[in-house]
């Protein structure tokens, strides 16, 4: 996941952005907002400049965000379940597939769903999805009916969330062809790899362009020939 950010990052070419890894335990709060520790920064504009792009849910108590808010609710996977069926009436359940959203400032793009490899079948889905020795599988191709009972799930959630813009992963399972909603990602986990050399842009740079306010016009799924990887 982090190799994939980085690469987002390197890619881009609207600006020179260098990156620093900071661990969650280094990270502190200050009055401008994000804190880093003293020897991660040199002037206070460098400060100004920082695109805070964090990959978990474990941030401190104290660290003031932007997005602080949406990082708890998806961090209180019970309170959400709980909220969700009550204000928007929707059916709660254990999924391992996942709908990629691409939230812009424009809008939602709904990328192609994301599940389990064939080699991952059967294993345990870890609670973090940070790091794992599953594999996932990109496009999981669903008929019309799903799809837009999904869309129309994802957009209520997102809009009853207030979420900001940023790459999103709903986790959602099927319940005799009913969609059911587990978990809400706000940002690329593990699953998203899948999208690397499949999906162009991959959810990694579309998250970097989210935080970056940068466009992002469509989402494809590159041919296989073209792509390099083998599908199953």
């Amino acid at each position: 996941m982090l190799s994939a950010i980085e690469m987002a990052i390197a890619e881009d070419t609207t600006q020179a952005t260098s990156v620093q890894v900071v661990a969650v335990n280094n990270l502190t709060s200050i009055d401008q907002g994000v804190g880093f520790q003293p020897w991660d920064l040199q002037t206070s504009s460098e400060l100004q400049e920082i695109i805070y792009c964090p990959l978990t849910l474990c941030l401190p108590e104290n660290l003031v965000v932007p997005f602080e808010g949406i990082i708890k609710a998806c961090r209180d996977i019970a309170g959400l379940r709980h909220k969700l069926a009550q204000h928007i009436q929707v059916p709660i359940g254990d999924g391992s597939y996942w709908l990629p959203v691409v939230l812009t400032a424009y809008g939602p793009l709904y990328g192609e769903a994301i599940t389990l490899a064939e080699e991952s079948n059967g294993k345990k889905l870890p609670d973090n999805l940070l790091a794992s020795d599953l594999t996932y599988y990109q496009p999981l191709h669903l008929s019309d009916v799903l799809r837009q009972s999904l869309y129309h799930m994802a957009h209520n959630l997102l809009q009853f969330l207030l979420a900001p813009p940023a790459t999103y992963l709903v986790q959602f399972g099927l319940e005799k062809s009913e969609i059911c909603f587990d978990r809400l990602w706000p940002f690329p986990t593990a699953p998203a790899l899948a999208s690397v050399g499949v999906q162009k842009p991959d959810l990694f740079t579309c998250h970097w362009y989210c935080l970056k306010a940068l466009p992002v016009l469509d989402l494809n799924i590159i041919p296989v020939a073209q792509s390099g990887f083998k599908r199953l």
